[in-house]
């Protein structure tokens, strides 16, 4: 096992601190701009991990086989986690409902009521809504989340396929997939009539259920074994594609993601993932 210790204002006093924590003989290393390991055989790093919260550092015990080569399939949600804003809410905001939009979705994203009910609801409210919102949200509000491209050029490099599964919407999760040039991309459609949205999603909705059951096929058609897969994701309807995953990350998510996760990135950006998995 090694300890993996993450963050852009890690000074050598919470180095040496943690060192003493884990009472071992082990030496520093730095890997890439911000990212520590420290090797270690130590059993228990609740202590070390409950200092790192307190100091604004991601912390992480990863097993020594858990490298970006022994990885081929990353699957990984869209709002939040890929990019930096609800697309939904965003829209909403253009008809001056974003408040009323954004509840659902957190009360969704915590898993308080159930996606597919919660996206039904959202999108009904949008109906009447002129297409060329979409393209404004694209072009005044999407960014990507930090470290997005850094992220998904080490997969590239070290042959992982990428998907974007998102219970967002294909307009937005097409344009993610080809500027960050991944491999796949699945979303639910919104239906438009003369120029504007309808309220109505056309198709099976991409809910939990979906997204597991996408990781998993494409798992099998790479002919990959379970343990060589990746979940990303930072809401309740991503948790069933996490659990389906050899590592399911929880990227600044809710709390009812963070504790079921094998990995918590709380602080950094996406590319503190290739921090986990390099040494």
């Amino acid at each position: 096992m090694r300890l993996a210790v993450q963050g852009r204002a890690i000074t050598v006093a919470h180095l040496t601190h943690i060192h003493r924590l884990i009472g071992g003989s082990t030496q520093f290393m730095q890997v890439g701009e911000f990212s520590y390991y420290l090797p270690t055989q130590a059993h228990d790093v609740e202590v070390v991990k409950a200092f790192c919260a307190e100091q604004k550092i991601d912390c992480a015990l990863v097993p020594d086989n858990q490298r970006l080569s022994h990885f081929g399939l990353c699957v990984m949600d869209m709002d939040s986690t890929l990019i930096s804003i609800e697309c939904i809410d965003e829209i909403a905001d253009m008809m001056q409902l974003k408040s009323q939009v954004s509840e659902i979705t957190q009360r969704s994203m915590k898993g308080e009521i159930d996606f597919t009910v919660s996206l039904k609801q959202r999108v009904a409210l949008l109906k009447g809504l002129p297409e060329t919102a979409l393209q404004r949200v694209i072009d005044e509000r999407l960014k990507f989340s930090p470290g997005a491209h850094e992220w998904i050029a080490a997969c590239r490099a070290n042959n992982i396929k990428t998907v974007v599964a998102s219970g967002g919407f294909t307009f937005f999760a097409n344009y993610v997939k080809s500027t960050l040039g991944l491999d796949y991309a699945v979303s639910n459609t919104l239906e438009i009539v003369d120029g504007k949205l309808t309220g109505v999603v056309l198709g099976d909705i991409v809910d939990e259920h979906r997204k597991a059951a996408e990781l998993i096929k494409l798992r099998d058609a790479l002919s990959l074994k379970p343990d060589q897969t990746i979940a990303i994701g930072d809401g309740a309807n991503d948790l069933k594609m996490m659990h389906a995953a050899g590592v399911g990350v929880a990227y600044h998510a809710k709390p009812v993601v963070q504790t079921q996760a094998t990995y918590a990135i709380n602080f950094n950006g996406l590319d503190a993932i290739i921090g986990l998995f390099t040494a």
